[in-house]
């Protein structure tokens, strides 16, 4: 019995040091996706002029969950027209944000480039997505140094809190 126990927790404690470790590995992904959404976003609404809510559907159809799934809780506020366009991507931020791996200061540029959202020029809307992409540039960096720095050691302490517990317990 001892043993079946020994190895449930050294086996949870594992999972969780590999659980962070993927958030870690994923926030880069998921940030560069955010990117390609942005760069998106800035092709359909200034070149291709397609209306907010359209360009949102088409951008949640090209890149994967769970970035998608922002566009597409915003493209459907906006085409059921319950609130201002800020409000709409301010609340599907809410929504969907507790299913990524990204942190609050990505929610924060990304919430600073919502309350400027459909309300400016298209040369202002540019400089604004150019400005949310080398904010997110950066963003990506640091992530990827911190995946770098902390990932395997994370790992490892995983595993090493397990064995410490089951020693402490035997």
């Amino acid at each position: 019995m001892k043993l079946l126990g020994a190895v449930l927790i050294l086996l949870t404690t594992t999972f969780v040091g590999f659980e962070y470790a993927r958030r870690l590995s994923e926030r880069p992904r998921q940030i560069r996706q955010l990117m390609s959404a942005m760069q998106s976003l800035e092709a359909e609404m200034l070149y291709g002029l397609t209306p907010l809510s359209e360009a949102c559907s088409n951008i949640a159809k090209q890149i994967p969950n769970p970035i998608s799934s922002f566009y597409e809780a915003f493209a459907n506020k906006l085409l059921a027209k319950e609130d201002s366009a800020y409000l709409a991507w301010e609340q599907s931020l809410d929504e969907v944000w507790p299913n990524t791996a990204l942190l609050e200061t990505e929610k924060e540029i990304m919430k600073q480039f919502g309350a400027t959202l459909g309300q400016q020029d298209h040369e202002q809307q540019k400089k604004q997505i150019q400005l949310v992409l080398t904010h997110l540039k950066r963003e990506e960096l640091e992530a990827r140094d911190k995946q770098a720095k902390y990932e395997k050691m994370i790992k490892s302490l995983g595993f090493l809190s397990g064995v410490l517990v089951v020693i402490v317990l035997i």
